[in-house]
């Protein structure tokens, strides 16, 4: 209860405190990209196995058949949208996910339908929490985009070790978790 208190709290105040960098972001991708929306969205898995709806700034081609593993310098990317993720703030909306509730500041990245099914066993613990903007296994592959990038299969790379590798990370976080451990975190996260 007091975690979601603060992810409220704080994602009221830094949609207010950000409000200027999300419009300057939104403009930027209107007058770069052209036609098409601001924001993406796509469902996501959330806490307890229910589907919700996440946001972020778009950052790929509207037209273009990709896979939800994204790899680094793929053609979808635009220009504006691989310095927009290199920093993260394609992730900047995901704050209305934590101010309604969705998502917390720190957790689990909320994945797309299908990854979620593949847990078993102990590891499904991890859908009993709230889905994060950051996380221990966020910060430990802050770079996944360019580690794909080096692999001859970033589908098979990304199922055979990093989702399996995040998954063990998800569950330690799931039986470890604080709340001075959570505010690490999301210091980390901010000047890392």
């Amino acid at each position: 209860m007091l975690k979601q208190i603060f992810d409220k709290t704080a994602a009221f105040f830094g949609l207010i405190f950000l409000s200027p960098v999300l419009l300057v972001v939104a403009i930027l991708i209107k007058i770069k990209m052209g036609d098409g929306p601001v924001i993406f969205t796509q469902k996501r898995v959330g806490k307890n196995g229910e589907l919700f709806t996440m946001y972020k700034f778009r950052s790929m081609r509207v037209e273009h058949s990709g896979t939800s593993v994204s790899v680094a310098g793929e053609s979808r990317i635009t220009p504006l949208g691989a310095k927009l993720r290199t920093y993260k703030l394609d992730e900047l909306p995901e704050l209305w996910n934590v101010l309604k509730g969705d998502m917390s500041f720190v957790g689990p990245r909320p994945d797309v339908p299908g990854y979620a099914d593949k847990l078993t066993g102990e590891n499904r613990k991890i859908l009993e929490l709230r889905p994060g903007i950051t996380g221990p296994a966020s910060l430990k592959y802050a770079n996944e985009e360019q580690i794909l990038a080096k692999v001859d299969d970033p589908i098979k790379y990304n199922d055979e070790v990093l989702f399996p590798d995040k998954v063990k990370i998800n569950l330690d976080y799931y039986h470890n978790n604080t709340v001075v451990g959570d505010i690490k975190l999301i210091l980390k996260t901010i000047f890392k």
